[in-house]
């Protein structure tokens, strides 16, 4: 007997009661379901859902045979409706596609499959994953509040204890943002570590997939499946050890955010470890406005077939990158792409002399309302120069949760992995937040 709610445990509980036979696949799905039934009203983290299909697909797992169940069997993953799913509708967003079908998964729902995932549904999404114009999805810790975005639905049903864990991407903000604004963690691996075949595109030089999830044992269920490796074995992190390198708050954050670095910077510093409060060196001054023109020009691609198809139902600010409103030059597009290629080594020696950096994910608490899914200038950088952030959740502001981000040089995604695992127990026992749904 289980006595707590099956929808509200780990991916590493339910994989444990699965194997061990004291539940079945259906069991845990209806108690998804019966979650879903709950909240759906109030959050609306959906854009597709079959009940009927979910638990047809329960049935199916629960007889496969023992020998052929694969490590994620069972466990229930929404998946951003930017992704390919072949058994689905994938609309991306869009009222262009309406009702679209594809016969084929991406790459990356195809590997989730394999693995024995039950695909749940689709998750709310952003017009292409590309806008800041908000979804129907509120945020489960208070309505009138966004979940951020573009991956709306999926931060907030795994915040609301609808699905144990979901996909979504990033090209600016993501995953790192809509993760802090709902309490949870989201990790942003190293960009192209994972196939983004079969996604919609935006920014071919950005975009990059990633997941979500409430403890960081379930985000390495999720890196080992992907295969997510590092050149060196992973190190055992011990924070009395460890040296730290913190942000200095700028005058862009809300007092949640400062607040949060503030806080992160002293419990690392209460459990032993050495932190260093620095400012990163001019030569990075850049990167973010580098990175809006690269997907100001990445999107006048991107987003060419639908304007050609039907501009009366493509968001503004694609018609503006596709008919190059603001008159971008190619000559500095090449010249900026080549400037964020040659910050990213030296992105990866600065962060080298660090156990791990620790920066702002947000600019602070979510916003009130749902029409903005908040501003990403927290995010871009660590985008733009490929490095795999995580957003580790515990603090909070005026009842609502803020986290903070930890950064790591390209392909040590393993190693930031057990980072947090030691540094996210700190903040999330003892940071302040605690969710309330």
């Amino acid at each position: 007997m289980v006595s707590t709610e099956l929808y509200r445990l780990s991916a590493c509980e339910i994989r444990d009661l699965l194997r061990s036979n004291t539940i079945t696949v259906e069991e845990y799905a209806k108690s998804l379901l019966s979650r879903v039934s709950a909240r759906d009203n109030t959050v609306k983290a959906w854009v597709y859902l079959s009940p009927e299909y979910v638990l047809e697909q329960a049935r199916a797992l629960d007889k496969t045979l023992k020998d052929n169940r694969g490590p994620l069997f069972g466990i229930a993953i929404g998946i951003k409706d930017i992704m390919n799913t072949k058994d689905m509708p994938t609309e991306y967003g869009s009222p262009i596609y309406k009702g679209n079908n594809p016969t084929f998964d991406s790459a990356a729902v195809g590997i989730l499959r394999a693995a024995g995932a039950l695909i749940f549904g689709k998750t709310t999404t952003t017009e292409f994953a590309a806008v800041q114009k908000g979804t129907k999805t509120a945020n489960p810790h208070n309505p009138a509040h966004t979940p951020g975005g573009s991956s709306s639905g999926s931060a907030a049903a795994v915040a609301d204890f609808q699905v144990t864990l979901s996909v979504g991407t990033q090209t600016a903000g993501s995953i790192v943002r809509p993760a802090s604004f709902n309490g949870i963690y989201g990790m942003k691996p190293t960009w192209n570590s994972i196939s983004p075949e079969g996604e919609k595109t935006f920014s071919i030089h950005n975009d990059t997939f990633g997941f979500f999830a409430r403890t960081v044992k379930d985000l390495e269920l999720f890196a080992d499946i992907f295969s997510l490796q590092d050149d060196e074995m992973p190190r055992s992190v011990d924070l009395k050890e460890s040296v730290f390198a913190v942000l200095n708050p700028t005058d862009i954050l809300g007092e949640g955010s400062k607040a949060a670095l503030g806080s992160a910077a002293q419990l690392l510093r209460d459990s032993g470890a050495r932190v260093e409060m620095i400012d990163l060196p001019d030569i990075f001054a850049k990167i973010i406005d580098m990175h809006t023109e690269i997907l100001a020009h990445d999107g006048r691609i991107a987003f060419y077939k639908e304007y050609r198809l039907a501009p009366e139902k493509l968001n503004s600010q694609l018609i503006e990158y596709v008919t190059n409103k603001h008159q971008l030059s190619r000559k500095n597009y090449v010249m900026y792409l080549e400037e964020s290629s040659s910050l990213r080594p030296q992105m990866d020696r600065l962060l080298s002399g660090y156990t791990a950096l620790i920066a702002p994910s947000t600019l602070d608490a979510a916003p009130q309302g749902l029409e903005y899914t908040g501003n990403p200038v927290c995010n871009s950088l660590w985008t733009a120069l490929h490095v795999p952030v995580i957003n580790i959740p515990g603090f909070q502001s005026s009842d609502m949760p803020v986290g903070v981000s930890l950064i790591a040089p390209r392909y040590h995604d393993r190693q930031l992995l057990k980072v947090c695992e030691k540094v996210g127990e700190v903040f999330t026992r003892n940071g302040g937040w605690t969710s309330k749904v």
